[in-house]
């Protein structure tokens, strides 16, 4: 059976050492010291090691079944999501005025980074419900925030996002729920969705659905979706529950992972919702709620990777196997563990350089959003907006690759269930996928934001590695060579590919796009490799200081192997760019 321990002392080496959140100037972030952060994340790694994680193989074996309308949830389920509920978890950062504790979005971060690792499936109920919170908070009115956000951020109630009907996903434009006026100023929901996920469970006592839906007088494509609140349960002037609205469940979803979320069919026969915002403008809504889950779901394939390795490596530790080429490491022993292989140790660092660096950049993207919000910082949320499809896509592949990886470390064994690590690589795989699949991400960064006011954002983050380059060259030979040449290198790699898109693509956007998903990639290592050097830096100084040896030394020699080893990936993903569309796009379609 798989186990999971928090990575505390590497979460605090990030927050304090790396991020150095004390000294930021983000309102709230003064009152993180030590302390107050240590005593949040040990009690979420209670929650997530004795609670959330034992539940894991549950909802995996027996999954969610539907039973008479009603979605009942693995064994165990309910009462761990009282837990969580009621221990505050879920309202860290939600806005004090309606129950919330107020928190920077990075703490939750930390914390939703635990809950993922132990139980991917079961954090997905109150994640879905905390990006329909935000949808809310930013544009609801008064009264519907007033109505719905307190039991929300609770958890009492539930949240969903309603976008994909049977003929389309990505191209909501397409979509062909309508929404119909109604005398009293609401309106008539009708269509399916499907792919809903936490759609229907019996955890909360209401379900508070976002739905894209069109008007009667809508304009054809995106510009034509309006966004609708549809709760399961109407809810009277005084906040009560009412009657049961025109609303269904019409199936779950048989998937390859995530078994204990219900992924639900729903059916909406003339249910009544309520408008958020404006007519026609539900597209800008839901990106509220979009953008969110993208960040979320590059945490969840970072924490993935993450569970998978520490199995890889408990694995390793005790598996005998063979004998070490250079000297026997166990002559007391029938076989040396296979932690004396270097095709192991290769594995297991590839594992480690790429799960370390990860959870630096989503943390280092969360501390974004949160300066961009408390401090209402432009810059902030352009370059977050940059990196957006970045932490998305690349994470999670890289995340996904990570559990194939520590599935190859046991062998046989990763492939039985008992081992649980093909669990971990079925969940990761849907990351891939939903809330846009990676090749979208790759779109959306090369075809959107790269160009985003006028290029700003992107020149800004080639200035951000230019300026660390230049404050830290100098300082320490090694270091030079081993972490900032070779960041260097990868800048320039990525500079130049943006060049290349600049000088084609403007005639053949196909050029462009051919190259985008090497172009994800490659943004992608340069941040890793951004991070491992500022992770690098701190090491050092803990070193200097008396800090854990053990700790920091092994920091430095994972962040020396990703320089060496991973970085220069850079160079491939810019000579495929540089390739151009011809090789793309050569063959006929009627060839292959």
């Amino acid at each position: 059976m798989p186990v999971y321990t928090a990575p505390v002392q590497d979460m605090q080496f990030l927050l304090h050492d790396v991020l150095d959140i004390g000294s930021t100037g983000i309102p709230g972030y003064d009152e993180l010291d030590r302390d107050t952060t240590s005593a949040i994340l040990e009690e979420a790694a209670k929650l997530a090691e004795n609670v959330l994680a034992p539940l894991n193989p549950v909802g995996d074996s027996e999954g969610c079944r539907l039973e008479n309308g009603v979605v009942r949830t693995p064994t165990g389920f309910k009462a761990a999501f009282d837990q969580v509920r009621d221990g505050g978890w879920t309202a860290l950062d939600c806005d004090p005025e309606y129950g919330g504790q107020g928190l920077p979005y990075l703490v939750s971060t930390a914390v939703g980074e635990m809950f993922s690792s132990a139980n991917m499936a079961f954090n997905m109920y109150q994640g879905l419900t905390h990006g329909a919170y935000n949808a809310i908070h930013a544009h609801g009115s008064p009264e519907q925030k007033a109505m719905y956000l307190p039991k929300m951020v609770s958890c009492k109630w539930g949240g969903t996002m309603n976008l994909t009907e049977p003929q389309c996903g990505t191209d909501l434009g397409l979509i062909r729920t309508k929404a119909v006026p109604a005398e009293d100023g609401s309106y008539r929901i009708t269509g399916q969705k499907i792919w809903i996920s936490a759609g229907e469970h019996d955890m909360v006592e209401n379900i508070i659905h976002l739905v894209l839906a069109r008007l009667p007088d809508a304009p054809a494509g995106v510009k034509g979706i309006s966004l609708f609140i549809v709760p399961k349960f109407l809810v009277n002037e005084d906040g009560s529950l009412g009657a049961r609205n025109q609303l269904s469940c019409g199936g779950l979803e048989s998937k390859m992972g995530i078994h204990g979320n219900a992924t639900c069919v729903m059916n909406y026969d003339g249910a009544t919702g309520f408008l958020i915002g404006e007519p026609h403008k539900g597209m800008r809504a839901m990106f509220t709620m979009m953008n969110e889950a993208r960040l979320g779901v590059g945490l969840q394939g970072m924490a993935q990777g993450a569970v998978a390795y520490q199995n890889a490596l408990g694995f390793a530790r005790e598996r005998q196997q063979g004998r070490a080429v250079t000297r026997t490491a166990s002559p007391d022993q029938p076989a040396d563990t296979i932690m004396v292989h270097p095709d192991v140790r290769r594995n297991l660092m590839d594992q480690k350089a790429l799960t370390e660096g990860a959870r630096a950049f989503v943390y280092w993207g969360a501390m974004l959003i949160d300066r961009a919000h408390r401090n209402e910082d432009a810059q902030a949320l352009g370059l977050i907006s940059l990196l957006t499809p970045v932490i998305k896509g690349f994470l999670t592949d890289k995340g996904f690759d990570t559990c194939v990886l520590a599935q190859q470390t046991l062998g046989g064994s990763g492939f039985t269930r008992e081992w649980g690590l093909e669990q971990f690589v079925r969940d990761a795989r849907i990351t891939m996928i939903y809330e846009g699949t990676n090749g979208v991400q790759s779109l959306d960064l090369v075809g959107r934001k790269l160009a985003q006011d006028g290029g700003k954002h992107v020149m800004g983050f080639f200035d951000l590695v230019k300026t660390f380059i230049a404050e830290n060259k100098g300082k320490d030979e090694a270091f030079d060579a081993q972490f900032l040449e070779p960041l260097k290198a990868a800048s320039k790699d990525l500079q130049a590919a943006g060049m290349f898109f600049m000088q084609s693509g403007i005639k053949d956007p196909n050029e462009a796009l051919s190259g985008s998903y090497d172009f994800m990639h490659l943004f992608g290592h340069v941040c890793l490799g951004l991070m491992w050097s500022r992770m690098a830096l701190a090491a050092t100084s803990g070193l200097e200081a008396g800090g854990d040896k053990a700790f920091l030394n092994a920091k430095l020699a994972t962040g020396r192997y990703y320089m060496a080893r991973q970085l220069p990936a850079t160079a491939l993903h810019l000579a495929r760019i540089q390739s151009g569309a011809a090789p793309v796009m050569a063959l006929d379609e009627a060839a292959f």
